[in-house]
């Protein structure tokens, strides 16, 4: 029960406005003062948990793909990528809102991290498909559905850090997330499609003055840098040539190739964006510490053999564990991002999922696409 209660105190305080890693590190070190037989001495083995952290090569790739994201945010492959593959499909029902999901696949495979491509796209997108009478509920759930992409097609932050938490191969994880990443995508358009003619005022079509060879040309131009990039960071990973922390120093250099390339280069923006990463960098490990801190005192008061023994012995059901199991994922991304989902919840769930003989690569990619909910449900999502 005192680990019921860890997670009630973590949840009460991330609502009353505390920082994440330090409302589970609060609650970590609530419990182990109040719980006579733990103490402040489990705290002892921090450190060396930290400092295995800092010395784990899987986690370097974190800093690698958000700052090659972030200097391609500045190449201005978005704003060429959406305004051209906009006029290849614009002259069909729904085809604005069919290149913004194309266009939130290349920007997710090229870049890994989530929030940048849809600021992009609301800045350009949105008024362009309002503008030619798009339904603005479409246009918003369609930037912010194209956005979430991130979350599951490769090299994808969340798809790195569940492969860590976990212990499965990284690499393993990135080729068994491309299949589930095409079908979403492919559903989303069939989505469109189908919504587009039923409801052909939501999704209108628009004429194009451009001649059709000189419109595919141009698209094709706006494709294939970052294509090139796909092909440099994914195609290294899976021919095994790199793992993916090499692969993410390649595509940071390869961004900041593109960026001269596209002769928007500067000394200032590439400053700017090492220092972004440093403060996500930092974000993201000061989350992990204090989950460290709640995972090493939820284990000591007995939470983790307490959750173990309810799904093998009371429910000894694999099924039902994982519809528990995802239902609860859904509803926490609700509330919480999905970094204290993967720091916290996901190490809970790995022995039950251990114990019922579950393949954790499916477990996994089950979990990222769960975890697109974070992203999209109020009162956190993108359409907040």
């Amino acid at each position: 029960m005192i680990g019921i209660y860890m997670f009630v105190a973590a949840l009460l305080f991330l609502l009353i406005g505390f920082p994440v890693a330090f409302a589970f590190g609060t609650a970590a070190l609530l419990t182990a003062l109040l719980t006579p037989d733990v103490g402040l001495e489990i705290f002892r083995l921090l450190p060396y948990r930290i400092y295995g952290i800092m010395q784990n090569f899987t986690l370097i790739a974190v800093p690698l793909f958000i700052f090659m994201g972030l200097i391609l945010e500045k190449s201005k492959i978005a704003e060429s990528l959406l305004v051209n593959v906009g006029k290849l499909f614009g002259n069909i029902r729904g085809g604005l809102a069919i290149s913004t999901v194309a266009v939130g696949a290349v920007l997710a495979a090229s870049t890994g991290i989530v929030g940048a491509s849809v600021v992009m796209m609301s800045i350009i997108s949105l008024p362009i498909m309002i503008k030619h009478g798009y339904s603005k509920s479409l246009s918003a759930g369609t930037i912010a559905a194209s956005g979430t992409l991130g979350q599951i097609i490769p090299p994808s932050i969340v798809l790195i850090i569940l492969g860590d938490v976990m212990s499965i191969s990284v690499g393993d994880l990135f080729k068994a997330a491309v299949g589930p990443s095409l079908i979403l995508v492919g559903l989303y358009i069939l989505y469109i499609l189908i919504l587009s003619h039923l409801k052909p005022d939501l999704a209108p079509p628009i004429l194009s003055d451009e001649p059709r060879p000189v419109v595919v040309r141009k698209a094709l131009r706006s494709i294939f840098p970052p294509a090139l990039l796909i092909l440099l960071v994914l195609g290294s990973i899976f021919m095994g040539v790199a793992t993916p922390t090499e692969s993410a120093a390649f595509g940071s250099v390869g961004a900041i190739f593109l960026t001269i390339i596209n002769r928007v280069f500067s000394l200032k923006d590439l400053m700017h964006s090492a220092l972004e990463t440093v403060k996500l960098t930092a974000m993201i490990f000061m989350i992990l510490i204090g989950a460290t801190a709640f995972s090493l005192t939820f284990n000591e008061v007995g939470g983790s053999d307490m959750v173990l023994a309810f799904f093998t012995e009371d429910i000894a059901d694999g099924w039902i564990f994982i519809g528990i199991a995802m239902l609860a994922i859904f509803l926490l991304g609700f509330f919480v991002d999905f970094l204290e989902i993967c720091f916290i919840v996901i190490p809970i769930l790995v022995p039950i999922v251990t114990a019922f003989g579950i393949d954790p690569l499916w477990f996994a990619i089950l979990v990222a696409m769960n975890l697109q909910a974070s992203f999209l449900t109020p009162p956190f999502g993108f359409f907040h």
